[in-house]
C-alpha cells in the first residue's frame, strides 16, 4: 500500500525507526511530506529508507518565519530522485485570515516551481477552495488535493483539471460527509493517505496515527464502494505510482 500523505517526523514519533520496520515488513510505502524548512530538511533524510518518499514545501500555516531565499532551498532539495511532490503547499483561510496576499504569493511560486520541474503538487486548502481552484486552473500543474472534504461537484471540478483526491482516516469517522462523494467517484480519482500523526481512523481513532492504520481506510472505500479492498489497494497504488512517477514493484 502506499500512503500518500504523512508526517513522519521524530517530533511525533519516539520510535519512529521501529515504527519504519514495522512499515518494511507490511510493505507500506510513504509520502513524508515536509511543511517548514526543517521537516523538509527531515523528510529528504527519511527519504533514504528504502520505503519512503519525500515531498517538500511550504505549507500556508508555517509562513512566519519562512526564509527569504525559500525558492532556492526547495530547488536545492529537487537533485534528490526520492523527492517526488512539491508539497505541503495551498491556501488556509481558517488559520489565518490576516496573512492572504502571502500566502497566495507562496502558493503561487511554488506552483511555478512545480510546473518547472513538473513535479506533482500536493495541496492544503482549508476555507479557500475558490481561489484554491482559481490559482490551480492557472498553472499547468497536476497532483493531489490533500484531505478532501467537499462536495462531489467541487470534487469533479478538481479532477477535470488533472488532481486525485486524498482520502484518509475522516471517511470513517460516523457523521462524515464524504461518503456520499466517495460513493460517486471512480477509484482512479482517489489516492489513499493517513496525515499521520492526524486524523486517526475507526477503529484506532484517539491514539496517535501511523501509515500502519492505512488498511482502515481502504478497507471502509471497498464497503462504500462495493468492491474487494484488493481492487482499493492495487488501484490507488497504481493511481500513486503514476502520479509521483514511484518505481515501486507491490
Amino acid at each position: 500500500m502506499i500512503d500518500t500523505h504523512c508526517h513522519l517526523f521524530r517530533s511525533y514519533y519516539e520510535d519512529l525507526d521501529n515504527l519504519i520496520v514495522k512499515l518494511k515488513e507490511n510493505n507500506i510505502y510513504c509520502i513524508v511530506n515536509g511543511c517548514e524548512y526543517f521537516t523538509n530538511i527531515e523528510s529528504v533524510e527519511l527519504s533514504n529508507n528504502d520505503n519512503i518518499y519525500a515531498a517538500v514545501g511550504y505549507q500556508p500555516t508555517e509562513l512566519d518565519n519562512i526564509e527569504d531565499d525559500y525558492i532556492e532551498v526547495l530547488e536545492g532539495m529537487l537533485d534528490n530522485n526520492k523527492v517526488v511532490a512539491i508539497g505541503e503547499i495551498g491556501l488556509d483561510y481558517y488559520w489565518n485570515k490576516d496573512n492572504r496576499n502571502i500566502q497566495i504569493e507562496v502558493f503561487k511560486k511554488q506552483l511555478e516551481l512545480a510546473s518547472k520541474y513538473n513535479l506533482p503538487v500536493i495541496i492544503h486548502s482549508r476555507d479557500a477552495v475558490g481561489d484554491v481552484y482559481n490559482i490551480l486552473k492557472e498553472y499547468n500543474v497536476r497532483g493531489v488535493i490533500h484531505a478532501f472534504s467537499g462536495s462531489y461537484e467541487s470534487a469533479m471540478e478538481f479532477i477535470k483539471i488533472g488532481f486525485k483526491l486524498g482520502i484518509g482516516g475522516v471517511i470513517t469517522f460516523k457523521n462524515c460527509k464524504l461518503k456520499e462523494v466517495i460513493s460517486k467517484l471512480k477509484l482512479e480519482d482517489i489516492v489513499l493517505e493517513t496525515d499521520s500523526p492526524y486524523l486517526t481512523p475507526v477503529p484506532n481513532r484517539g491514539k496517535r496515527n501511523s501509515p500502519l492504520n492505512l488498511i482502515y481506510i481502504a478497507e471502509y472505500i471497498s464497503k462504500l464502494k462495493c468492491v474487494s479492498v484488493e481492487e482499493v489497494i492495487s488501484t490507488t497504488n497504481k493511481v500513486a505510482c503514476e502520479l509521483f512517477d514511484l518505481d515501486i514493484k507491490l
